[in-house]
């Protein structure tokens, strides 16, 4: 090993490289999460995409979804279809997948309409049919009803594309199911529009 002087730096092992190189990565990261050090390197050179792991496009589907300025037009459609009719109701819009787009509550609205509006909406487009059909069908399903997150009581409405479900509108605190249903209508319809 060659003598050290004092004028002459002394080689560090590769080990005591690594050690003292993460010690002074965790002090800059450290002090950088606090603002007291701050640290620019330049752009790593962007990597072509790898081939391994992406999905032919054959092996895919895609879905259809509202937008949010449509299921908020098709929930103020419903809302004033009852205002109309001098009915305080909640509303609820999701999307294909049962998500909840939006949600109003009417002025006056029962505070159970909230949660049985999303309920009714989210069991439309589950089963792509209104849910006063749904009903029926307990008959001979009586089950169905225990599925999370289901309401079988008439007032939701699906909204389709190409037969296809792509939302779904539910409607809770007017008198009756079949009411709550025709305002869902509503909004579907203006959907349409």
């Amino acid at each position: 090993m060659p003598k050290h002087t004092e004028n002459q730096p002394r080689k560090m092992s590769r080990r005591n490289r690594l050690v003292a190189g993460a010690a002074v990565a965790a002090v800059l990261a450290g002090a950088g999460a606090f603002g007291a050090v701050s640290a620019s390197a330049a752009p790593a050179p962007s990597a072509a995409p790898a081939a391994a792991g992406s999905a032919d496009t054959k092996n895919l589907t895609r879905t259809t979804h509202l937008t949010l300025a449509a299921a908020t037009k098709a929930a103020q459609a419903a809302v004033d279809a009852a205002e109309k009719a001098g009915q305080k109701i909640s509303v609820a819009v999701v999307d294909r997948n049962g998500n909840t787009l939006v949600q109003l509550r009417g002025d006056g609205a029962g505070p159970q309409s909230y949660e049985s509006a999303a309920k009714k909406a989210y069991t439309a487009v589950s089963w792509n049919a209104p849910t006063s059909e749904l009903v029926k069908r307990l008959d001979q399903a009586p089950t169905l009803k225990d599925i999370p997150g289901t309401l079988f009581l008439a007032g939701g409405a699906p909204v389709q594309s190409e037969g296809a479900p792509v939302a779904g509108i539910g409607v809770a605190g007017a008198p009756s199911g079949a009411t709550d249903e025709q305002f869902a209508q509503a909004g579907a319809q203006a959907l349409g529009k």
